[in-house]
């Protein structure tokens, strides 16, 4: 990153994103994350250092293993996958994408994971353009 932003406005840069993402270190554990009150997937506070397979329905822990396992090794940096759920008791499913990505030292050492997900059903129905103040 180019520049310097102090921890206040760090912190609100990471609730504006238009993305919920979960931060684990090398070791799989849940270190923090953002829209708490807005989450796709929602979170209890005693989640945080806790083991991220906890937080996986059981059909899908061999994938996320896999994922993990191979950006530990250095196979991979990102692993992106997308679903429809129905989310917040609405009526029809959403289009969720997913996003895993390595997160590396300068030296390419392997910190931990950031996962991201993001409803993308209005993103998928825009069609033409729409200009700045338009």
């Amino acid at each position: 990153m180019i520049g310097k932003l102090s921890d206040k406005i760090l912190n609100s840069l990471l609730e504006a994103i238009p993305i919920d993402f979960s931060v684990i270190d090398a070791n799989d554990k849940i270190l923090a994350w953002n829209k708490d009150d807005t989450r796709i997937f929602k979170r209890s506070e005693g989640v945080i250092g806790r083991n991220v397979r906890d937080c996986h329905p059981k059909k899908s822990l061999d994938k996320v293993e896999k994922i993990l396992l191979e950006m530990k090794n250095g196979k991979r940096n990102k692993a992106e996958f997308w679903i429809n759920i129905k989310i917040r008791n609405e009526e029809n499913p959403k289009k969720i994408f997913i996003q895993y990505l390595a997160l590396r030292d300068d030296k390419d050492k392997y910190l931990g994971c950031l996962e991201c997900s993001q409803e993308i059903s209005y993103i998928q129905s825009l069609k033409g353009e729409k200009r700045l103040l338009n």
